[in-house]
């Protein structure tokens, strides 16, 4: 049991390490000043390709739940992430949206009855640090609008996960990833074209090969296997393997663009390991209390 379920940590991780090469492939693929066309391309193509396969769609109050949640973890959340794009640099971008899990944490007490762990809270600050010391420059500037979408992004995403916690739907995961890339487009369509106009009216072979695998495996694929892990896993433990893409990103960088690592930025990254590793262990079930348990704590 132990081994499948770290078997399915493992399978669901490989959705924020594909989302760790989104700004390579955009940098070195995509037209220039097109990140709302990117995103929309991310997602309604993508759902559109999903409904076709599996030719299902939403039943009674899963219409409405599929607009909420493709709302939150995908119109929405691309949106902000723009605007936090735009007018912060990334290293604050980063380390401001690595507090989701300190977000999950708190909402799945609340919504989903889950107890608060303070080791779960620790990870929560160490994976903020983490990624801030693998991320932040100590000249980045700051920007009020940046910062509150980039703290909006982190609380829509956070919402997401944990509302498809509490939402378990009866059909498959790859129904329900079609329905949701589908809403979020939906979103997308009229904001990226009052912001950006329409799309460029020729791309070239490179742009359609970056889009193609934004599309197949950077939705597609990659929200499949991540609505899975929520069906599966801790809503908490999900949210933080998303600390995965700052390091994958900047690890890529170094690897395929020649961008130095410092040993600050190392430690970084092995900080962001650990919280994420940390984060998966099942917490221990508290024992029942006995007559003689209670007892034996009262005379204690």
């Amino acid at each position: 049991m132990l081994s499948n379920r770290w078997a399915v940590v493992l399978i669901t991780a490989l959705t924020p390490s594909v989302w760790g090469t989104t700004y390579f492939v955009t940098t070195e693929y995509l037209p220039p000043d097109r990140p709302l066309l990117a995103a929309l391309i991310r997602a309604l193509p993508a759902g559109l390709l999903l409904v076709a396969i599996t030719r299902t769609l939403p039943s009674g109050s899963w219409w409405w739940r599929s607009l909420v949640l493709g709302f939150l973890n995908i119109g929405a959340f691309f949106a902000l992430l723009f605007v936090a794009a735009y007018r912060l640099p990334g290293g604050v971008a980063a380390t401001v949206g690595a507090i989701q899990p300190l977000i999950v944490v708190g909402l799945s007490a609340a919504v989903l009855g889950q107890r608060l762990s303070l080791r779960s809270a620790m990870a929560g600050v160490a994976g903020v640090a983490g990624v801030s010391l693998l991320v932040l420059r100590s000249d980045a500037r700051l920007d009020t609008l940046g910062v509150l979408a980039a703290l909006a992004g982190a609380a829509t995403m956070a919402t997401g996960i944990v509302l498809s916690k509490r939402w378990t739907s009866p059909a498959p995961v790859l129904a329900t990833t079609g329905w949701q890339l589908v809403a979020g487009g939906l979103v997308l369509l009229p904001v990226a074209l009052v912001v950006e106009g329409p799309p460029p009216a020729s791309l070239t072979a490179e742009n359609i090969l970056g889009y193609a695998y934004l599309t197949i495996i950077g939705s597609a694929l990659a929200y499949a296997l991540w609505f899975r892990g929520i069906r599966e896993l801790p809503a908490i433990g999900v949210s933080f393997l998303s600390l995965l893409s700052p390091v994958v990103a900047t690890a890529l960088g170094w690897i395929a663009l020649g961008q130095g690592l410092a040993p600050v930025q190392a430690l970084g990254a092995l900080i962001v390991l650990a919280a994420l590793i940390t984060a998966q262990i099942p917490s221990r079930p508290h024992a029942p209390r006995t007559p003689d348990r209670e007892l034996a704590a009262r005379r204690s």
